[in-house]
């Protein structure tokens, strides 16, 4: 009988012994993967969610051994902390590395926008973090080359300036502001650190039979190679253009779709269907999309939700997602709950979900709409999931699969 069990181990290891790299956007056999959704500037937030998830001990480090740890990007914007955790994850990453594990960053929205220089989100503290004490002569020499090309470009205007300029101008430009567009936006500076890190990410990666992507894929971009997404993303931000963004500011791009997290116009599960066929997978992980406070599997469990709200500036609720050999399962600060693979187990997933988190009223306002789906609609606001402010859609319809 013990030869037998100590047989049937050594054959459970071995489905994992032969984990590798397909190529840069593929891996298989990989034994756990760890998926957290949008962290907004948030590193408490961040940290909490990396321990509770085994991922890192007190202090910061690995502990996860060969776990492939996915964040699905998003990381800048909304609070201060953005730096410090680009800073710690760039390390945690050569931890990871060290110990046969993988730390993958995607490329979200925001990431983007930082780079091409919509500001929007951007916070005080995220500029602080940038200042020294030359931030004060480095903005003034700035202003005074604006002023001097502004005065040679246009003399009337640079002549009908208001006496408040300056103050007006140091609003928009807080010290920090310079040494943050240094470090992110190829325009100012095509060794930035931050433009450099975010161009040598993937927008979606396979990783065993789950895809992974910041906002979502759609029938438009159904037949896209993984590679060929990335390339069309990158290209666009090292020679970005105003009004022609492309793929990057496309509602139905990979950075900002929500079709696939329940906002209309809502994909089609045929479209679901021929994106995992098409890449081989069983399930895409997207973030993006707020659920305020729970890893939410959609689809008959094809597409799972994992953008929980870390980030206080949501509401600060920690979740994360796992995939090991034993299936997907939720993880919380007080547990886990395996996720339901029918739309029918939603309910009893979603009331243990309760049981962990008890003081969350989302989740009770999600499963009174679960419960009477007859009721009218929550607004967004009122459940939480209010986000960045959507592109204005297209005139185009949405295909199934394929450009046509």
């Amino acid at each position: 009988m013990k030869i037998v069990i100590l047989s049937l181990l050594l054959c459970a290891n071995l489905a994992f012994a032969d984990a590798k790299q397909i190529d840069d956007f593929q891996w298989e056999g990989v034994e756990r993967v760890v998926a957290i959704g949008d962290i907004h500037g948030d590193y408490d937030n961040y940290m909490a969610t990396l321990r509770a998830a085994g991922l890192v001990d007190k202090k910061g480090k690995w502990i996860a051994g060969k776990t492939h740890f996915v964040q699905t990007g998003d990381i800048p914007d909304r609070g201060p902390d953005t730096r410090k955790i680009i800073e710690h994850i760039i390390k945690l990453g050569k931890q990871a590395r060290k110990k046969g594990g993988h730390v993958h960053n995607l490329i979200g929205n925001h990431e983007a926008m930082n780079v091409y220089g919509d500001l929007r989100y951007v916070t005080e503290g995220e500029f602080e973090a940038f200042a020294t004490k030359n931030s004060a002569k480095l903005r003034d020499r700035v202003f005074e080359i604006t002023m001097q090309n502004l005065e040679k470009a246009d003399p009337q205007a640079f002549a009908e300036l208001p006496e408040n300029f300056r103050e007006e101008w140091n609003l928009k430009h807080p010290l920090g502001w310079v040494e943050h567009r240094q470090a992110w936006d190829p325009a100012w500076n095509p060794e930035g650190e931050y433009a450099q890190w975010v161009m040598s990410k993937k927008v979606v990666v396979r990783i065993n039979d789950t895809l992974f992507v910041h906002g979502g894929i759609s029938g438009f971009y159904c037949e896209n190679s993984l590679d060929s997404i990335t390339e069309q993303v990158i290209s666009k931000l090292q020679r970005y253009q105003p009004g022609n963004s492309g793929i990057l500011e496309d509602q139905f791009g990979p950075l900002w779709y929500r079709g696939l997290s329940g906002v209309e116009p809502d994909a089609l599960a045929e479209t679901v269907d021929a994106i995992l066929a098409h890449h081989q997978a069983k399930r895409i992980v997207v973030g993006h999309t707020v659920t305020s406070g729970v890893i939410w599997p959609q689809y008959q469990g094809k597409v799972v939700m994992i953008d929980t709200g870390i980030s206080k500036a949501y509401g600060g609720y920690i979740g994360y997602l796992e995939i090991t050999g034993d299936g997907p399962v939720g993880g919380y600060r007080a547990g886990k709950v395996p996720l339901p693979s029918e739309d029918s187990e939603l309910i009893p997933y979603l009331e243990s979900v309760i049981a962990l988190n008890p003081d969350n009223p989302y989740l009770k306002e999600r499963l009174e709409k679960l419960r009477h789906p007859e009721a009218p609609e929550l607004l967004e606001e009122d459940a939480g999931l209010a986000g960045d402010a959507t592109l204005e859609p297209g005139p185009k319809p949405i295909p199934i699969c394929g450009t046509s």
